[in-house]
């Protein structure tokens, strides 16, 4: 079977209707540079940022039209968004009263704050932590679909890679994806007095409802129940001593993201988003969150960066770039670094062998490592431990 074209794709695209009926996507230029690799199609279709929620079937719609095409494996389409000319960006976030700078926050839910530092402003109120647990910090995200797993997982990675103990907490109770992510089966055992034994793959420990529940559970648990879940996830298992324990958070901004802001001593949040503007509209829900709250924010990583072509390693930027990296210095949090998409790290993640463990000298794992260090280094850590051994069977 022929591969598929650029022209065939724009053909076939031609036959969307535009928004409000008018038209079609290709006809008013909504449809961005078309990149086709090994029958894979990556595009991105700009709409009015105001109409962004409203435009979601459009996206749903050129994406099935494409899958449909024979010889396409797949498709990914995203929005993103089109600000008029001269248009003033959103207004600067002001912090909440009394809230901590990134520059003297880190004592805050740290057990060893660095030496000489002390913390400016003692907590409302004191947050049990967790025993044995050095710092806790927060992997979210506004919206889902930005890699946000895939990258708590291969920062924990990465952070183990540079010398730290460190274990994930999968905090999805509706969509665990942890345990897919590091390739992990089976269920925890418990040990004296209610205590679990977390799971363990490349030297991580993990624990998630999906090590609890089967994978075709329907979760409707609410609130109390959630709270409840969390905390026994997090306070309940046998962690032992770790450095650092990474939290992937669920997307946007409810019951558990309060939870873990209100009752646990979080050293810090990471906020991952791609580059469009949409995205970066969500991720300041929760910055704002965050900040409310009186959570450090550790920075921002711009996720799905730029796309690298697996056959010639050339780079297209056709989901928009940069977007994060200005939010960042707008609202003066760290930008932490650009994580490109490529079709190793998804192909990885699906696989269950995340790039930093399986091929940890490869051009995407020094860049989670690099991630890595300038997290420890925003939580003022101590000198790393030598990294520990890792052996794959």
């Amino acid at each position: 079977m022929a591969d598929v074209t650029k022209e065939e794709v724009l053909a076939v695209l031609a036959k969307v209707r535009g928004p409000d009926l008018e038209g079609d996507i290709v006809s008013r230029g909504m449809v961005s540079d078309v990149f086709i690799s090994d029958n894979k199609v990556y595009f991105s279709i700009t709409v009015p940022a105001a109409r962004a929620n409203e435009l979601e079937p459009l996206r749903v719609a050129a994406e099935r039209t494409v899958k449909a095409m024979p010889g396409v494996k797949g498709a990914l389409v995203t929005l993103t968004a089109d600000r008029k000319a001269g248009s003033a960006p959103p207004p600067r976030p002001q912090p909440a009263a009394h809230s901590h700078s990134h520059g003297h926050a880190h004592g805050h839910g740290h057990s060893h704050p660095p030496q000489g530092q002390q913390p400016t402003q003692p907590p409302q109120r004191e947050k049990p932590g967790v025993p044995g647990v050095g710092a806790i910090i927060a992997v979210a995200s506004g919206k889902g679909g930005v890699g946000k797993s895939t990258t708590a997982v291969n920062l924990a990675l990465g952070l183990q890679a540079n010398g730290l103990r460190v274990g994930i907490l999968d905090a999805d109770i509706y969509g665990p994806s942890v345990p897919r992510l590091l390739k992990i089966t089976g269920r925890p055992q418990q040990i004296e007095n209610r205590i679990i034994k977390p799971m363990e793959n490349y030297g991580l420990k993990a624990m998630s409802m999906g090590f609890l529940v089967d994978e075709e559970t329907a979760m409707i648990w609410r609130g109390p129940m959630v709270q409840s879940a969390l905390l026994q996830m997090l306070r309940e298992v046998a962690w032992g001593d770790l450095d650092v324990l990474v939290v992937d958070m669920p997307p946007g901004t409810g019951d558990v993201q309060l939870t873990m802001a209100q009752q646990v001593p979080l050293a810090g949040a990471v906020i991952v988003s791609t580059p469009q503007d949409l995205a970066l509209l969500d991720a300041r829900k929760g910055i704002a969150m965050f900040r409310k709250v009186e959570v450090p924010l550790l920075g921002i990583v711009e996720n799905m960066s730029y796309f690298l072509a697996p056959d010639t390693g050339k780079r297209y930027d056709i989901f928009g770039h940069g977007g994060a990296r200005s939010e960042a210095e707008r609202i003066g949090v760290p930008f932490l670094g650009e994580v490109p998409l490529t079709i190793d790290i998804r192909e990885r993640s699906d696989a269950g062998t995340p790039v930093v463990a399986s091929d940890p000298e490869g051009a995407s794992a020094k860049i989670y490592r690099e991630i890595a260090a300038r997290v420890w280094a925003e939580l003022g850590g101590l000198t790393p431990r030598p990294a520990p051994a890792i052996v794959f069977e």
